[in-house]
């Protein structure tokens, strides 16, 4: 059973090598707002800190089997629609099957 949303954050520019985070939640409003406030995933509360700016691009209905598919394909690029456009709509669809 689905619970969860997997989510892609697009960061306004890059901190170190990182220009996206890919995250799970069953409560996005709250983890959203977690970021917002520098807590949660340590790469978010140092972009936080840096004064990055950065929006949600993407979600799926999912699991953390999901999130962890996402990650290892290491193409947040190629699947967000700020840095590829349409076209990165489809990509999840295509190899997650």
């Amino acid at each position: 059973m689905i619970t969860g949303v997997v989510y892609l954050i697009h960061f306004s520019r890059a901190y170190k090598h990182a220009r996206h985070y890919l995250g799970y939640s069953e409560h996005l409003d709250k983890r959203i707002t977690d970021h917002l406030c520098g807590m949660g995933a340590r790469l978010m509360e140092v972009v936080t800190a840096a004064k990055i700016e950065w929006k949600v691009s993407r979600t799926w209905s999912g699991d953390r089997t999901l999130e962890r598919r996402l990650k290892n394909r290491k193409e947040a690029p190629a699947l967000c629609p700020i840095c590829s456009g349409a076209k990165a709509l489809n990509r999840a669809k295509e190899r997650s099957q």
